[in-house]
C-alpha cells in the first residue's frame, strides 16, 4: 500500500539545486528532509502546468531524503517564481529571462560557520548581508565553491574516524566496521543543525545553488592524509571509506542526488567524479572535483584529463567560461617556492606553503598543475572563450584578483573572501601572502602572473568577509566585484 500523503514535517529544506538551461527552460530540483515515513504531497509551482511529484532518494535514521524536479518556462525578461506545497509553505525564486546574462554570487566556507554565537567572537557566516543584497541585485545563481561543511567538526564528532587518522599505525589495517556509517551520521546531523537557521534556509531556498567539495568539507586531517597518499599506497584502503562517505554526504546534499541517479549536470559521474558543467548561452560554468583522484602525485588521473578535454570542448561557443577550483590554480611567488625547492628545509617550505593556504601547484603536483594550465590556456586560445578561475582566498580568507598573460592568453583569478567573519584581526598568513604578492611571478615560461592593487585602498588583499558578485554587460564583459558588507562593493574587476 502506497504511503499516504500529508503536509510535511520539514526538518530541512527546500535546498534549490540549478541543473541547467534547456531551451527555453530553467531546470532546477529542491531537496527536502522530512521527519518520518510520511510522503510529502506534491509541489505547485508557478508556470508549470502539471503538479511536481516527490522523488524518495534516501532515508537516514528515519529521516527521509525527498526531491522535486522541474522546469520553469522562462519569459522575456526576469521573473519571480513561487513554488511550494498547496496550503503549506511556499518561496520564491528569480528565473532569468530567456535572453539574460547570468548573475552569480560566488562565494566560499558558508558552512564553516558551524555554532555561531553573535555574542562573541565565534565565526559568523554573512547569510543575512547576502539576502539583503539578493535583493537588489536578484542573483539566479549561488556558486559554492567548497567549505559548505566544516570537516574538522565534523570529524570530531566520529571517534572511530578521528581514531584512524591520528594513529597511523592502524591506518595499515583494512578499514574499521562502521566507521563509513559514523561518519555519515555525522556529517548529516551537521547539515540539518548549519542549514536550517532562517537566514541560511532563506538563501538556499531562494537562489539555486551549484556546489563543490573542497579539502574543508573533507577536514584538515582526511584531507592531508588523502592528498598525501602515494600511488597503491595501502594506508588507502583504510582511508577510502571515510573518503566515500564524505562523498556520499556531498553528494546528497551539495548536489541533491545519489550515486545510482546523477544528474545531467554531473558530467563525470559515469566515471566517479563529481565535476559539473553547465552551458548558460554565450556563459559557461565548470565546477572541477579535485579531490577524487589526488594524491601526492596527481591531481586528475589520466581519465578525468580525457574528460577534462571534451568537456571544454562543450564551452567553444562561449565568450566566457566561470572555473571553479576550491583552491587557486594560480597564486602568489608560486615560482619563487619551486625555484627554492631543495635549497631550504622541507619544514620552512612546508610552512611557507601552509601561510598561502592549499597550494595546487605544491612539490609533487607540479607537474599536473603546469599540465592544466597549459590545458586551459590552449582551450582558450583555440575557442577565443576568456576563461576566469574562481577560487577561494589567499592565506586567512582574504580576496583578491591576479591575472595570467603570456602567448596570447590572458586568464584571470578571482579569489573568494571567506564567507565567515572570525571577529580575528589579520594573520600573518595574510601579511606575508600580501608582501608575496607585490612581485610579478613568471609560473611557466613566458607567461607572467601579477596581482594589481586596488585602486581603492592600494592593498591587494581584501581581509574580511565576503563573497564575489559576478555579472555580464550588454557587450559580453564579465564584472566582478567584491562584496564586503560595508563597503558598497566598491571593488571590481571587469574581464
Amino acid at each position: 500500500m502506497a504511503p499516504r500523503r500529508a503536509e510535511p514535517s520539514i526538518l530541512l529544506g527546500p535546498i534549490l539545486y540549478f541543473r541547467g538551461e534547456q531551451r527555453d527552460r530553467w531546470w532546477l530540483s529542491a531537496l527536502f528532509v522530512l521527519d518520518g515515513d510520511v510522503e510529502p504531497d506534491d509541489l505547485r509551482v508557478d508556470g508549470v502546468t502539471l503538479p511536481v511529484p516527490p522523488r524518495h532518494l534516501m532515508v537516514w535514521r528515519r529521516r527521509q531524503v525527498w526531491r522535486f524536479d522541474f522546469a520553469v518556462p522562462r519569459g522575456m525578461r526576469d521573473t519571480d517564481v513561487t513554488y511550494g506545497f498547496p496550503d503549506g509553505p511556499r518561496w520564491n525564486v528569480i528565473v532569468p529571462g530567456r535572453h539574460s546574462f547570468p548573475r552569480l554570487a560566488i562565494l566560499y566556507g558558508s558552512g564553516m560557520s558551524g555554532d555561531a554565537d553573535p555574542d562573541t567572537n565565534a565565526p559568523t557566516a554573512l547569510w543575512p548581508d547576502l539576502i539583503s543584497r539578493h535583493a537588489a541585485d536578484r542573483y539566479h545563481l549561488l556558486v559554492q565553491a567548497g567549505g559548505q561543511i566544516d570537516g574538522d567538526a565534523v570529524m570530531s564528532a566520529s571517534a572511530q574516524a578521528r581514531g584512524l587518522l591520528t594513529d597511523a599505525s592502524r591506518r595499515l589495517g583494512p578499514a574499521l566496521p562502521g566507521v563509513a556509517e559514523e561518519l555519515m551520521t555525522a556529517g548529516f546531523d551537521r547539515m540539518l543543525r548549519v542549514w536550517s537557521g532562517a537566514a541560511v534556509a532563506s538563501a538556499l531556498a531562494s537562489i539555486p545553488s551549484v556546489m563543490m567539495w573542497d579539502g574543508a568539507d573533507l577536514g584538515r586531517l582526511l584531507a592531508g592524509a588523502w592528498s598525501g597518499r602515494e600511488e597503491g599506497d595501502s594506508t588507502s584502503r583504510s582511508l577510502r571509506p571515510l573518503l566515500m562517505a564524505v562523498r556520499r554526504q556531498v553528494q546528497l546534499f551539495q548536489t541533491g542526488s545519489v550515486a545510482d541517479s546523477p544528474p545531467d549536470c554531473l558530467w563525470g559521474s559515469a566515471c566517479g567524479t563529481l565535476a559539473q558543467g553547465f552551458v548558460l548561452g554565450e556563459a559557461g560554468l565548470l565546477a572541477l572535483d579535485l579531490w577524487t583522484d589526488r594524491n601526492s602525485r596527481r591531481l586528475l588521473s589520466e581519465r578525468d584529463w580525457s574528460l577534462l578535454s571534451d568537456w571544454l570542448d562543450r564551452f567553444a561557443g562561449c565568450r566566457h567560461l566561470i572555473l571553479v577550483s576550491g583552491g587557486p590554480l594560480l597564486s602568489p611567488a608560486a615560482a619563487l617556492l619551486d625555484r627554492l625547492g631543495s635549497a631550504i628545509p622541507a619544514r620552512m617550505r612546508n610552512r611557507l606553503e601552509g601561510r598561502l593556504g592549499d597550494r595546487l601547484s605544491s612539490a609533487g603536483r607540479h607537474a599536473d598543475w603546469e599540465r592544466m594550465l597549459r590545458t586551459l590556456g590552449d582551450f582558450s586560445r583555440r575557442s577565443g572563450c576568456r576563461i576566469a578561475i574562481a577560487s577561494r582566498g589567499l592565506a586567512d580568507g582574504a580576496g583578491a584578483r591576479g591575472v595570467l598573460r603570456g602567448g596570447g592568453l590572458e586568464m584571470w583569478q578571482l579569489y573568494a573572501p571567506a564567507f565567515t567573519a572570525t571577529g580575528r584581526p589579520a594573520g600573518r598568513r595574510s601579511r606575508l601572502a600580501e608582501l608575496l604578492a607585490i612581485r610579478p611571478d613568471h609560473p611557466l615560461p613566458a607567461y607572467r602572473f601579477e596581482m594589481a592593487p586596488f585602486a581603492e585602498n592600494g592593498r591587494r588583499l581584501l581581509r574580511g568577509a565576503g563573497w564575489i558578485a559576478c555579472s555580464f554587460d550588454a557587450k559580453g564583459q564579465l564584472h566582478a566585484r567584491w562584496c564586503l558588507p560595508g563597503d558598497g562593493g566598491r571593488y571590481t574587476q571587469a574581464i
